[in-house]
């Protein structure tokens, strides 16, 4: 009998205990997205009755060449920023009045990082509005070996480091809340001790 009691309590002790509570709502506001290298943007510039649009691509050093004005550095500043300077220099002589749009079309800048117990090591794009699971589904999924209720995420937050444990299966299932990604967070998947 005492046999069997040591056998049920290792069977239980080898169980991952999920964490109860983490954050079920990214910190994240796009607008003050920094842009950078890569991202697609997408300008739309009216004056009077008339209006032109073009599609740009940050180049390396996350700079932009736009119609009329020139080079306009972009990375590291939000679309409001690039949207104002660019106003601003096309009324500087170019236009009356100029209404400008600047969206994002694509980020591609921003990354995360899977790696672990997964099928595919390495960065995601990120994507505002990422999720865990799909960080996990876009990295091939779980290998037979990994702790899936244990998924250790780090992300710097106002200068300092905080690390979540992330029940992934049971999200996964519907049975908790699914738990947000912000740019630049580590997603590690452990090995399971059993």
């Amino acid at each position: 009998m005492r046999a069997l009691f040591i056998i049920v309590a290792l069977v239980m002790a080898c169980g991952d205990d999920p964490p109860v509570v983490y954050p079920t709502v990214a910190p994240f506001d796009e607008a003050k997205l920094a842009l950078g290298p890569g991202d697609k943007l997408q300008l739309v510039v009216y004056w009077g009755s008339k209006s032109s649009s073009a599609t740009y691509l940050l180049d390396a050093t996350g700079d932009m060449e736009v119609q009329y004005i020139g080079k306009i550095t972009a990375g590291g500043k939000s679309t409001r920023q690039v949207q104002e300077e660019i106003k601003k220099r096309l009324a500087d002589g170019y236009l009356v009045d100029p209404v400008v749009s600047l969206t994002v079309i694509e980020i591609n800048s921003l990354k995360c990082s899977v790696f672990g117990q997964i099928a595919r090591s390495g960065n995601i794009k990120f994507t505002p509005g990422l999720t865990i699971t799909e960080a996990i589904a876009q990295s091939g999924g779980f290998t037979p070996l990994a702790r899936k209720n244990m998924v250790k995420v780090t992300r710097q937050a106002d200068g300092r480091k905080e690390t979540y444990k992330i029940p992934a299966e049971m999200i996964g299932e519907g049975k908790r809340p699914n738990f947000p990604l912000m740019p630049g967070d580590e997603i590690f998947v452990p090995e399971r001790p059993w």
